[in-house]
């Protein structure tokens, strides 16, 4: 029996060679981001840490997201300078519990003019199983009737937060026609990619409503993609969606046309880290049951 080597550990990583431990630790889950670069390195193609990062966010790791001990939480105080645990990415769960206990907040004036969609409706609809199930059940969120509903949405393990504005107004309206706003924090993942299936999702929410829209009109409808603030790293989009929720019920205009520009806080500008930070806070302050 042929002894296997001691490993030395001050050896460099072996990502190249396809017979190295890492690149077969890291091919068990083919997606990520390691995964990747080792097999473009394996191709011989040359990689700036720039392009690593890309493709570090758009192709994130699962393998942090198994049991383990947790860490610690406190904070690191160095020259008044404090760094905190990084939050864990929002799964669905954890999302909708956020989510109700801030629709909670908001007055029931405020809240009239306002729908939403649960988080998994989006996904669930991109099933052909399920999606006469979710457009019955979109149905009877009276869409039409609020002038802003909100669509959050979780597509490759990534959240962004689609606004279906004015449906209840004609399409070919100048003052209040029907937009759709994507807000976005990752800009570099493309949020375009999921116009083809926002559109038809658009279109059957119409059908299933027996409106008398054509196809071509809606079709039309201006799905617009404003410059908002921009994450940091692979885990905050959910905790944006929830921030761009708030900020937006908050600020949102009575009545909004494209034609005049964004609303006027719909900037790249909307707000910072720190009052992200703030407002986390608060939301992790309620008393919250096992997710």
């Amino acid at each position: 029996m042929v002894k296997k080597k001691p490993l030395n550990p001050n050896a460099p990583i072996d990502l190249v060679s396809a017979h190295s431990e890492s690149y077969l630790d890291n091919s068990k889950h083919r997606s990520c981001w390691r995964h990747v670069v080792a097999n473009l390195h394996a191709q011989g193609k040359r990689i700036t840490k720039h392009k690593i990062e890309k493709i570090r966010l758009t192709n994130p790791c699962f393998s942090n997201d198994f049991p383990h001990r947790e860490r610690s939480k406190r904070s690191i105080n160095c020259k008044n300078i404090i760094v905190h645990k990084q939050k864990k990415r929002l799964d669905t769960s954890a999302f909708e519990w956020y989510f109700r206990n801030l629709w909670k907040s908001f007055s029931d004036d405020k809240k009239s003019s306002f729908g939403y969609l649960d988080c998994l409706w989006f996904s669930f609809y991109l099933k052909t199983s399920s999606r006469e199930k979710v457009l019955n059940w979109i149905k009877k969120k009276r869409v039409f009737s609020k002038k802003y509903v909100f669509v959050p949405i979780v597509c490759w393990n990534h959240w962004s937060l689609l606004i279906l504005c004015n449906f209840g107004e004609s399409l070919e309206s100048k003052i209040r026609a029907p937009c759709m706003l994507l807000l976005d924090s990752l800009e570099m993942a493309n949020p375009k990619r999921l116009e083809p299936n926002i559109r038809r999702f658009v279109f059957d929410i119409y059908k299933e409503e027996g409106r008398p829209e054509s196809k071509q009109l809606i079709y039309k409808i201006p799905l617009l993609v404003p410059k908002v603030p921009q994450q940091k790293n692979g885990e905050e989009c959910g905790n944006f969606v929830l921030y761009f929720i708030n900020l937006f019920m908050d600020g949102a205009p009575e009545n909004f046309s494209i034609s005049e520009g964004y609303p006027y806080f719909m900037k790249k500008n909307w707000f910072g880290p720190s009052a992200l930070e703030h407002f986390f806070r608060k939301l992790d302050s309620i008393p919250k049951p096992d997710l």
